[in-house]
């Protein structure tokens, strides 16, 4: 499909890198699991970790969408489209977690990079999957934006955790 046609470096990039974050990131979720484990630990998991591995997840998904060979162009964004109202479902189940979870009290910047800014992105996502039939390239543009938002995002949600585990556990060995 002509629309789509130019996409396909880009997904392979993003999509390529979302698949090799998610390795990655187990890898350092098996390391950190050797650690003491404190209470509200679980909770916290929940509400920080997790969301990161979907959001990763969500990259390499919309990736596959994109790549995916289509009859027409709406087909895709129906698919989008759903992955951004899920997406969107999934942010208030997270702020909840945020909320209720003990272990850490969330600053400014989590709840920017955990909450506001992957809600924007799956926002994004079901907006262009609407807006698909008026403007098919500021759509897919739109599309491109937020799988790189979600992909940024999750990298900083990674890192943000890493060095969290290894600053404030680093007392405890």
């Amino acid at each position: 499909m002509a629309a789509l046609a130019g996409w396909d470096n880009f997904y392979v990039i993003v999509g390529s890198s979302a698949g090799a974050l998610i390795g990655l990131q187990f890898v350092v979720i098996t390391l950190i699991a050797s650690r003491p484990v404190g209470a509200g630990t679980r909770q916290a998991g929940d509400a920080f970790a997790t969301p990161t591995i979907v959001h990763f997840g969500a990259v390499l998904l919309l990736s596959a969408i994109i790549n995916a060979p289509w009859q027409r162009l709406s087909s895709a964004a129906v698919v989008w489209g759903t992955v951004g109202l899920i997406g969107i479902l999934y942010e208030i189940a997270v702020l909840r977690r945020m909320r209720s979870q003990a272990a850490y009290k969330p600053e400014l910047e989590d709840w920017l990079c955990h909450v506001v800014l992957p809600l924007a992105a799956y926002a994004a996502l079901a907006a262009s999957a609407y807006a698909i039939r008026w403007d098919a390239s500021s759509s897919l543009f739109a599309v491109a934006g937020a799988a790189l938002l979600l992909l940024f995002v999750g990298i900083h949600n990674a890192w943000d955790a890493v060095t969290y585990h290894i600053f404030t556990n680093k007392g405890e060995r």
